[in-house]
């Protein structure tokens, strides 16, 4: 009976101690901590800087002048002084036709015209002794005029024998072959002008007011990379084309080496303003929703109160099972997203300006910004120097 007694009151001290110890080693091994789903994201700083404003198209280039060189006699082609891809000079001869024929032609017409200044100047004295009628006075001054013609003619067609070109510029294709008989207005050559080059551009009618001829424009050609050529614009036509509501802006290029060619396609830039000090984030960081433009930007989430017990002790730390391995990836605590308006200015390739919304030094993010929210919490992959010192300052303190 007292051994029974004992066996009880044991029991129940047990069971009292259990109630008031705050559970078993086994719970508390079971125990696991609450993790913090933080979404990857990639930022990048606000920071000051040069940005140009400008408007960038397309276009072909062509040349200035080109002239098809057409033949203004007929005859054989004897000779051919020059090449497809030679550059030549006005009035340098580029082919010749044969020249017996129009020699012959020269000659007779030379000798009817002297015959016919010797019959004007006998009538022109026999017409002051009133030797003969005024008819016949005026009939040999037309013959002599109309024969002085024919001879200029036929002194032209004997030097329309040389070909020769009309304009500066490099031979861009010869159509014709030596002993090709050459009809009258026959195409032989064709002359392109290889400087200056322009290209024409058709800009939206809202940059009317801002384009102003002479100001200066860049050209990257696509067969020519990493090469840029500089320019300025020619001119600007004062209409506006009312079915594309663009107008025409033709860029000149000067280029002495000869690289640029015609019919190459290339990017036109042309540079309107410039700010030297401009707070800039890339575009890649821009969010354009509902005819809004925000960023998400990454700061320090508010310290949360510790969760104590009412006695003010703390509660122990619980062990993550598993040899004290977690599956979560190990996050940057205390980051979350926030959404920012911000007004834009200009753009200037991947950099865009900011004029309101955030300050220089605001982490923005670029990369994984549509998977975050308002107050998402997030964890910055690319950690920059300023921010490894901040952690490191941190950790200083918390030691301290």
């Amino acid at each position: 009976m007292k051994f029974s007694t004992i066996l009880a009151c044991v029991g129940l001290i047990s069971l009292s101690l259990s109630a008031c110890g705050g559970g078993s080693p086994a719970q508390a091994k079971d125990a696991k901590p609450e993790v913090v789903n933080a979404v990857p994201v990639e930022v990048a700083r606000a920071a000051r800087g040069q940005i140009a404003a400008s408007y960038n198209g397309t276009a072909t280039l062509v040349a200035d002048h080109e002239a098809q060189v057409a033949a203004k006699t007929s005859g054989v082609l004897i000779k051919l002084f020059v090449e497809e891809g030679q550059s030549v000079k006005a009035g340098q001869v580029l082919a010749q036709l044969e020249q017996d024929t129009a020699r012959a032609k020269l000659a007779q017409a030379e000798a009817q015209m002297r015959a016919a200044d010797a019959s004007f100047t006998y009538n022109e004295k026999a017409i002051q002794k009133q030797l003969i009628a005024q008819k016949d006075f005026d009939q040999a001054k037309y013959n002599m005029q109309n024969l002085r013609a024919a001879y200029e003619e036929a002194r032209l067609n004997l030097q329309f024998t040389m070909i020769v070109a009309p304009v500066d510029g490099v031979i861009a294709e010869r159509s014709v072959k030596l002993g090709n008989l050459i009809q009258t207005n026959q195409n032989l050559f064709r002359i392109v002008g290889m400087d200056p080059l322009q290209a024409v551009l058709n800009v939206p009618e809202r940059q009317l007011g801002i384009l102003k001829a002479g100001q200066p424009v860049t050209l990257d050609a696509d067969a020519l990379p990493g090469q840029k050529f500089t320019g300025n614009i020619l001119r600007i036509a004062p209409v506006v084309d009312s079915s594309s509501g663009t107008f025409r802006v033709t860029c000149e290029f000067r280029d002495k080496s000869g690289t640029l060619k015609p019919g190459m396609f290339g990017r036109v830039g042309i540079v309107y303003d410039q700010r030297a000090d401009a707070l800039t984030v890339p575009r890649s960081a821009l969010i354009e929703e509902d005819g809004e433009t925000a960023v998400f930007v990454v700061e320090k989430a508010p310290d949360k109160p510790a969760d104590d017990k009412k006695d003010g002790t703390k509660k122990p730390e619980a062990k993550v099972a598993d040899g004290g391995k977690s599956d979560a990836k190990p996050v940057a605590p205390g980051l979350v997203a926030h959404r920012k308006l911000v007004k834009v200015g200009y753009s200037d390739g991947d950099k865009v300006e900011i004029r309101s919304g955030i300050d220089e030094g605001t982490r923005v993010i670029t990369v994984g910004r549509n998977a975050v929210r308002d107050g998402t919490a997030v964890q910055v992959l690319n950690v920059d120097n300023e921010d490894k010192q901040l952690a490191q300052k941190s950790a200083e303190e918390k030691k301290a």
